[in-house]
């Protein structure tokens, strides 16, 4: 099935054009990130360090101060931050995919979604090496997966498309609307401690539990932790909602980023 997409067509057709740039995105995208530790004397630690440290602060200020309990806390807190991570990078390296390489979008010819696509490829290595980080915790706790945890690259695959659908728009209303940004900064900040991260679900009554999950990160990581540390399958019906829900972004990404393409150019 075909949509709309301005005056073009998202079809099968663009999807291989799309794949011919595999090269050029991951080049894009490995630049990127080799960009990001320029000069710095820790280089790649920096990815590794960066949630420990968060986890160590969350870590004491909400097991100890507060005193939540929840089996596994360590773990539980770092996937959590792990996840958020990955959709607060992806989303802020994509925002400026456009109006961050006006040499490219203004010289070269290419879909202008590559350079989106790039960017939460960047975000994508660095959770890569969180994950490792995350692996070495549960071997030095002595968690062991169980066969649940296969359910856990389609989880992920289905954050990957909700993240590159929001990165889409908010990419292109940032070339018209510079507010879009410090906006997006906002509701980042306002939605971790919005999002069950730091604390179990449980901890609501079972009205606002639902008006929590109605937020699909909110099941996105609840499903993530039962399937890698507690060894339950995701209820169908969470997987459905986190899927409908990227693939609605996604088509609503596209949508945006296709109405305002055609003035990139010009408008950085």
């Amino acid at each position: 099935m075909d949509l709309v997409r301005g005056q073009k067509l998202i079809t099968p057709t663009h999807l291989r054009d799309i794949y011919g740039y595999r090269d050029l995105i991951l080049r894009l995208a490995w630049s990127d990130f080799k960009l990001r530790y320029k000069n710095s004397i820790l280089g790649f630690f920096w990815s590794l360090l960066e949630p420990l440290l968060m986890l160590l602060v969350l870590y004491v200020v909400f097991s100890h101060l507060m005193k939540i309990q929840v089996e596994h806390y360590q773990l539980f807190l770092l996937l959590g931050i792990i996840l958020w991570n990955f959709l607060d990078r992806g989303t802020s390296m994509g925002i400026f995919g456009i109006v961050g390489k006006p040499a490219l979008v203004q010289k070269v010819y290419f879909p202008r979604d590559v350079l989106i696509i790039s960017a939460c490829t960047t975000a994508l290595m660095m959770t890569a090496l969180e994950f490792i980080v995350f692996v070495a915790f549960m071997a030095v706790f002595g968690v062991a997966p169980t066969a649940a945890v296969l359910y856990f690259p389609l989880i992920f695959a289905l954050l990957f498309v909700l993240v590159y659908g929001l990165s889409l728009a908010l990419s292109a209303l940032n070339v018209y609307f510079r507010d879009v940004q410090f906006i997006w900064r906002v509701i980042l900040q306002a939605g971790f401690f919005a999002t069950p991260i730091l604390y179990p679900i449980t901890i609501f009554p079972a009205d606002l539990q639902r008006v929590v999950m109605a937020n699909p990160m909110a099941r996105i990581i609840t499903t993530s932790r039962d399937s890698v540390l507690y060894g339950a399958a995701p209820a169908a019906g969470d997987l459905a909602y986190v899927a409908l829900a990227a693939v609605v972004i996604l088509l609503t990404g596209y949508l945006i980023f296709d109405h305002f393409e055609p003035g990139f150019a010009e408008e950085i």
